[in-house]
Parts: structure tokens; C-alpha cells; sequence
């Protein structure tokens, strides 16, 4: 009893861990879904971007207690605009999709609704992390050696 307890325990452990990205396989990812040059989005920014919202964390989350939202994911897409947690205030869901949908390991919905943010006027700078780390810096290294 005490071994299938363990097992159990290890089993459900496992699968609450998020899929954390390496550099180059997330660079290939994205590239696959036709993120590079999306909406002029070069394919380093995405990848200077996913690095200081989530550290290339599918399952990242951060709570904005000055808006009662959350982010969400590999791009912390926030539950005030983009996605429906089901708890926060005047959410307007514009990617039309669960917020748990953005914490999956598959980031196929993840980069759809990305895609969307970007598209808004805001574009790129609809997300902070980008405007403090990325914007009018030398991005290469984020892409060098990967191929891509």
C-alpha cells in the first residue's frame, strides 16, 4: 500500500510540473508556428520576451493584485483582456479561449492567442517584460546556435 501511496504521489508530482523550455527548442517551436516576423515580431524578440515573462515556463503564472488578473504561460497573457479564468473582474476574453488553456505543454493555443495580442495596436509592447529587457537591445544571442 505504501509503495502504490508513493507512486501516486510521484505520478501526480510529475504531472503538475510545467514543460520548462530550452533556448533553441522553444526558437524551433515558434518558428514552426510562424512566429518569426509575425506582425514584424522578430523571431529573438519572441524568445527575449518568453525568457523574462516566464523563464520559457509553460506553466507560469502572476497574479496583478492591482487589477484582480492573472498571467498566464509561456507569455503571460492576462486574464483581463486575453483569456477567462472564471475569477477575474470585467474580463473581456479577447483570444476566446480558458486561461488553463495557455498553461499547457502544447503551446499551440499559447502562440495563437500571442499572435492575437500582438496584432492589437499595442503590438509587442502590450507586454512589459518586453519593453524592460528586450526593446533597442541586441537580441542575437537569444537565437545564436539554434539553427533557425
Amino acid at each position: 500500500m505504501k509503495a502504490l501511496l508513493t507512486l501516486g504521489l510521484l505520478l501526480l508530482s510529475v504531472a503538475v510540473q510545467a514543460k520548462v523550455y530550452e533556448r533553441c527548442e522553444l526558437a524551433r517551436t515558434l518558428k514552426r508556428h510562424g512566429m518569426d516576423g509575425y506582425r514584424g515580431v522578430s523571431l529573438a524578440n519572441w524568445l527575449c520576451l518568453a525568457r523574462w515573462e516566464s523563464s520559457y515556463s509553460t506553466r507560469a503564472t502572476n497574479y496583478n493584485p492591482k487589477y484582480g488578473s492573472t498571467d498566464y504561460g509561456i507569455f503571460q497573457i492576462n486574464s483581463l483582456y486575453w483569456c477567462n479564468d472564471g475569477k477575474t473582474p470585467r474580463a473581456v476574453n479577447n483570444c476566446g479561449i480558458s486561461c488553463n488553456a495557455l498553461l499547457q505543454d502544447d503551446i499551440t493555443q499559447a502562440i495563437a492567442c500571442a499572435k492575437r495580442v500582438v496584432s492589437d495596436p499595442q503590438g509587442i509592447r502590450a507586454w512589459v517584460a518586453w519593453k524592460d529587457h528586450c526593446r533597442n537591445r541586441d537580441l542575437t544571442r537569444y537565437t545564436r546556435g539554434c539553427g533557425v
